[in-house]
C-alpha cells in the first residue's frame, strides 16, 4: 500500500461556492477514488484561505466582526464540498491558530532568503498581489479579471528572493521531477519563472490589520503567499511534528489556470527554501465558460452548481463537468448541452442499459453466484495516470454504447423465445460481467449511480424501481 497526499486550492473567503471550485474538489475527488480503488492510503486536504484586505472590507461592508464573516464563509464551503460527494481527509483554515504559529515557523525558516525593501509600482486589489511593468503595459493598466485600473502603492515589505531558486526549479520542470500539466502550461510557466521577480510577502499592518503577524515585526502582516500556500504543509503537521513525513511530496495538486503560476514559482521556491521536495504533480484545469463567456455575475450567466445537482442530481453533475468540460482547457457549458448529455448519455447509453438488461435478466432467473473479479485495464491507466479524465471518460463510454449494440446484435430476448437456454444464460451472464467492468471504471466519477449498479446486479438481479436517470 502506497501513501499518496492530494490537495485542492483553498478558495478565498470574500466570495461564495463556484463552478471553479466545484472542478478543483470534483478533479481531485476522482483522483482520490482511484488511488483508492488501486489499494493506495489517500489523504486529500481542503480548506479555505480566511485573512488580506479584502475579507476585511467585506466585513466591515456587512457590519460583521471578521472571524464571525469568516466563519460563516467557511461553513458554506464545507457544505458545498459535501453535496458535490467529496470526503476530504484534512480540512484547514488560515485562521486556526495551529496553522497562524506553523506559518510564523516556516517564515523564520526562510529568513536566510528573506529581506526588507521599499516597493514602488503597480497593485491590483482584486488578485491582491503587485503587478510587475510589463504585466501592466500588456494589459494597458488596468486588470483583465477584475477589469479595474491597477493602482500605484509605494510601500516598505518584506520580499521573497525567488532569484535563489530560479535555476533549481527551471530544471525540476524540464525534467519532470515536478510535473506541470498541460504540457502547453509547463512551456508557459517556464517563460514566467525567466521574467519572475522577487515577489513580495508582507504588507505594512496599516494597510491590511486581518493577517498573521510577522515575527520579530509587529508593523508588518504576512501576505497571502507564505500565508495561504503553507497550509498544504501545515495541514499535516509541519514543521512541529513529524506526520508529514509520511505523506509529503504530495502525488498530485489540482489548481485552477489562473493561480498556476503562484504553485508552479513561489511554491517550489519555498519548499526548496525549507529543504523540502517539491510535489510530483501539478495539474492545472481550465475555466468553465458560458456560452462562449467568461461567467460574470454582471452579465449574469453565473452558472450555479447546486442548481444543477438539485435539479438532475450529483452525478449528473459530475457527468457532464467530468466528461464534457476538458480537464485541462476551457470548456463550454449551456444548458441546452447540458440537456443533451444528460438525456441522450446518461439516460439513453447508461440508463436503459442497466434498465433493459436487468429486466431480462430478472424474467429469465439470471444471477451471478458471486461477482467477477475486476481491474482496471492498461489504456484506463495510462489516462487516469496522466490525469486525462475526460478521456477516459471518453473511452469507458465507447465500452457502454458497446453493450447497448451487443444487446442489439445477440438478440437475448429471440434465445429465449427459441428455447435455447444455455445460449441465453451464457449471454445475458457474459453482458452483466462487462457491464460490471465497465461500472467499475466509472466509480471514480460517478460513485452514486455505480454503488445502485452494483446493487441491483449483486446476487438476485432486479430492475430498478426507478430510472437511474429520469428523462427531463
Amino acid at each position: 500500500m502506497t501513501k499518496k497526499y492530494v490537495t485542492t486550492a483553498i478558495p478565498y473567503m470574500n466570495g461564495n461556492p463556484h463552478i471553479g471550485h466545484a472542478m478543483d474538489y470534483c478533479l481531485a475527488d476522482v483522483c482520490v477514488r482511484y488511488y483508492n480503488l488501486c489499494g493506495d492510503e489517500v489523504r486529500l486536504q481542503a480548506g479555505t484561505d480566511e485573512h488580506g484586505s479584502k475579507i476585511w472590507q467585506k466585513a466591515t461592508q456587512l457590519g460583521v466582526s471578521v472571524q464571525e464573516f469568516v466563519d460563516a464563509q467557511a461553513g458554506k464551503f464545507v457544505d458545498f464540498i459535501s453535496q458535490l460527494g467529496v470526503n476530504y481527509t484534512d480540512f484547514v483554515r488560515t485562521t486556526d491558530t495551529k496553522h497562524e504559529k506553523r506559518v510564523q515557523e516556516i517564515w523564520q525558516r526562510l529568513t536566510n532568503h528573506i529581506y526588507m525593501d521599499t516597493y514602488e509600482g503597480w497593485y491590483c486589489t482584486g488578485c491582491e498581489r503587485f503587478i510587475t511593468d510589463k504585466e501592466y503595459e500588456e494589459n494597458n493598466g488596468a486588470c483583465p479579471d477584475h477589469l479595474k485600473p491597477y493602482e500605484k502603492l509605494k510601500e516598505k515589505n518584506y520580499y521573497f528572493r525567488i532569484s535563489d531558486f530560479k535555476e533549481q526549479i527551471a530544471r525540476a520542470i524540464e525534467s519532470d521531477k515536478m510535473l506541470v500539466l498541460p504540457e502547453f502550461r509547463k512551456k508557459e510557466i517556464l517563460r514566467l519563472l525567466a521574467d519572475s521577480p522577487d515577489v513580495s510577502i508582507s504588507r505594512p499592518k496599516e494597510q491590511l490589520e486581518w493577517g498573521i503577524p510577522v515575527p520579530g515585526d509587529e508593523s508588518q502582516v504576512m501576505y497571502v503567499w507564505v500565508d495561504a500556500l503553507s497550509n498544504y504543509l501545515t495541514v499535516l503537521g509541519y514543521p512541529d511534528t513529524d506526520d508529514y513525513r509520511e505523506w509529503w511530496p504530495a502525488a498530485a495538486q489540482f489548481v485552477g489556470k489562473d493561480i498556476l503560476r503562484f504553485h508552479a514559482i513561489i511554491w517550489p521556491a519555498m519548499l526548496l527554501g525549507l529543504g523540502l521536495e517539491l510535489p510530483k504533480v501539478l495539474i492545472s484545469h481550465g475555466m468553465v465558460l458560458a456560452d462562449g463567456q467568461k461567467m460574470s455575475k454582471t452579465i449574469g450567466n453565473v452558472v450555479d452548481p447546486m442548481e444543477v445537482i438539485e435539479k438532475y442530481g450529483l452525478d449528473a453533475f459530475r457527468y457532464y463537468f467530468l466528461r464534457h468540460v476538458d480537464t485541462f482547457n476551457d470548456s463550454d457549458f449551456t444548458w441546452e448541452k447540458f440537456e443533451n448529455a444528460y438525456n441522450n448519455e446518461l439516460a439513453n447509453d447508461l440508463g436503459n442499459l442497466v434498465q433493459r438488461l436487468a429486466a431480462m435478466c430478472a424474467k429469465n432467473g439470471i444471477e451471478l453466484s458471486k461477482l467477477p473479479e475486476l481491474d482496471f485495464d492498461a489504456e484506463y491507466r495510462v489516462l487516469m495516470d496522466k490525469f486525462e479524465y475526460a478521456k477516459v471518460f471518453d473511452c469507458v463510454w465507447e465500452k457502454v454504447q458497446a453493450l447497448n449494440k451487443r444487446i442489439d446484435d445477440e438478440k437475448p430476448w429471440m434465445l429465449a423465445k427459441n428455447g435455447e437456454t444455455e445460449k441465453l444464460h451464457k449471454c445475458l451472464s457474459g453482458l452483466v460481467r462487462d457491464l460490471l467492468q465497465v461500472n467499475y471504471e466509472l466509480k471514480p466519477f460517478i460513485p452514486v449511480t455505480t454503488d445502485k449498479i452494483d446493487e441491483i446486479f449483486a446476487g438476485k438481479i432486479e430492475p430498478p424501481e426507478k430510472p437511474l436517470f429520469p428523462k427531463q
